[in-house]
């Protein structure tokens, strides 16, 4: 099904106008669900801004290169003719499952202002729970400290909350959450928007903390 960049959901609309190619199929993925994307040109590729899933088709003797960044946003595509539409992580190939953590983690260091910025504005989920202990490794006692030190000051770098919180690479943190999204199953995703039917409640942070980054 073609991919006519309709927004995924209402609140808030999402949309990817760049992203990277995570492997491309010049002869089409046999192994692919859709019979159609078997034996033509395709690729999977992961979404910079929203980290969405998609296979695009590549404009006729065009070979995308496995981590170049590619424009699938409106109007003219120089590189992509169309967008398939969104896959889920179980559809990726073993190659393209490999490459994720090396393109998110490019992605996260790359918008540091953007990430650092989730620190700044996590909010509680429940009255027991706090967005930042979805965080790998980071628990309540850390949370304790991230809030109590946001107060005095906000954050302004990754180096700032590794020298104030002793937390020893944000960005990786930040990078493993969101790869355990891509990869579903989670109860809330801050970052990654779930697959239209997929269960789990999705929080919105990134529309939020791009026009945030934008304002300042």
């Amino acid at each position: 099904m073609r991919y006519t960049r309709r927004p995924l959901t209402r609140e808030p609309e999402l949309m990817e106008d760049y992203a990277y190619v995570l492997e491309f199929f010049p002869q089409g993925f046999p192994l692919d669900k859709h019979p159609e994307h078997k034996n033509r040109p395709m690729a999977q590729v992961l979404g910079e801004k929203y980290f969405m899933l998609l296979e695009v088709a590549p404009r006729r003797g065009i070979h995308l290169v496995v981590g170049e960044k590619v424009y699938i946003g409106p109007g003219f595509r120089p590189k992509v003719q169309y967008i398939y539409g969104r896959i889920e992580y179980e559809d990726l190939s073993l190659g393209a499952k490999d490459e994720i953590p090396r393109i998110v983690d490019k992605i996260v260091r790359e918008n540091e202002r953007v990430f650092v910025e989730f620190f700044n504005i996590a909010e509680p989920i429940t009255l027991k729970l706090h967005s930042l202990e979805l965080l790998p490794g980071v628990g309540k006692k850390i949370t304790k400290i991230l809030l109590e030190e946001r107060v005095k000051k906000r954050f302004s770098s990754f180096q700032d909350l590794s020298s104030r919180v002793k937390i020893s690479d944000p960005a990786k943190i930040i990078r493993d959450r969101i790869i355990a999204e891509l990869m579903g199953g989670e109860k809330y995703y801050l970052f990654v928007k779930p697959p239209p039917g997929k269960p789990g409640k999705y929080l919105g942070y990134l529309p939020r903390l791009y026009r945030r980054v934008k304002s300042v």
